[in-house]
């Protein structure tokens, strides 16, 4: 595979490092690929740092964001210098594939899988209001250094152990710096990392941006929390209407028995009097016997006193 599943902005995380307050940095991720994606991400540190997620899937053609938070520091690093450094981790994974889904088989050697892995850098700034300047001479020189060479590797969390970049500061020509000089920077300078803060996604330069950040994913907890709400509503009014139909439906279905069981009734009753009916019309039905033997007597009676 030779182009890269995600691209990554920005390429570095940098902090606004103020004692004893957190600091927050955005991190997107760009998947160019026609293929789901999943990420996941390791840190030298991490009980330092706090990412949410860790773990995620990229659609096609989309992009997915991660937050890493910088714990607050109780002590400042010596001249800001941090060695930390994050790793990502990313591979191809099934169309449709969930977040859920995601397991760490997904991102060890044995799957066989390629797993394509990019490294971070963690840079420390001071904040706008507190300029870090270098006094030299009288004259005030930009501070190069960001981060010392390491001579031990930093283990990952979860990984191997793999050896940091090295960065080593520039020597200042013509210059001597004194013993006990301290290191700052030029306004010029705090004002070129504004912009770079400002240029990166989700770099926040105070912890009022930290606090505005917390209360726009409570507001958007709360706008999801409402429309789950209103949506299970909306299910329990529809289950309430089905329900009701279906005892307006019983109760028709027993009313409409009840007519047909008295129409049953009557129907029995009227066969009861017609049978009635038809055995009385048997009966009567020819002349008594008594009444034959009556009208024989008499007419031979007759017959007799006619003869003599």
């Amino acid at each position: 595979m030779t182009s890269e599943l995600l691209e990554i902005h920005p390429q570095e995380l940098k902090f606004t490092f103020e004692l004893k307050k957190p600091s927050s940095c955005l991190i997107q991720l760009t998947n160019k690929t026609d293929q789901y994606v999943a990420f996941k991400v390791k840190t030298t540190s991490p009980k330092k740092y706090c990412v949410r997620p860790n773990t995620g899937i990229v659609k096609p053609k989309s992009a997915s964001n991660f937050t890493v938070t910088m714990q607050a520091q109780r002590v400042a690093p010596p001249d800001l210098m941090c060695k930390d450094k994050f790793l990502i981790q990313s591979t191809v994974v099934p169309f449709g594939t969930a977040e859920e889904d995601i397991t760490s088989d997904m991102f060890s050697k044995e799957s066989g899988k390629h797993i394509e892995k990019k490294k971070l850098k963690v840079f420390l700034t001071s904040p706008p209001h507190s300029p870090v300047l270098a006094a030299i001479n009288g004259e005030l020189k930009q501070d190069l250094v960001h981060e010392t060479s390491s001579p031990r590797d930093r283990a990952w969390s979860g990984v191997e152990n793999i050896p940091p970049p090295q960065r080593v500061a520039e020597d200042v020509m013509g210059f001597e710096t004194a013993k006990d000089a301290v290191e700052l920077r030029t306004t010029k300078d705090v004002k070129e990392d504004t912009e770079e803060l400002s240029a990166a996604d989700g770099v926040q330069s105070s912890p009022a941006k930290d606090v505005q950040e917390l209360k726009s994913t409570k507001c958007l907890e709360e706008l999801r929390l409402g429309d789950d709400f209103e949506e299970l509503k909306s299910k329990i009014s529809f289950m309430d209407s089905k329900l009701k139909e279906a005892e307006f439906s019983i109760m028709k279905l027993t009313e409409e028995r009840s007519i047909a069981t008295r129409e049953k009734d009557k129907l029995k009753s009227e066969l009861e009097v017609l049978k009635r009916k038809s055995y009385v019309k048997t009966i009567q039905v020819g002349f008594p016997f008594l009444y034959v033997c009556m009208v024989a007597l008499v007419s031979l009676a007759v017959g007799y006193f006619i003869n003599l």
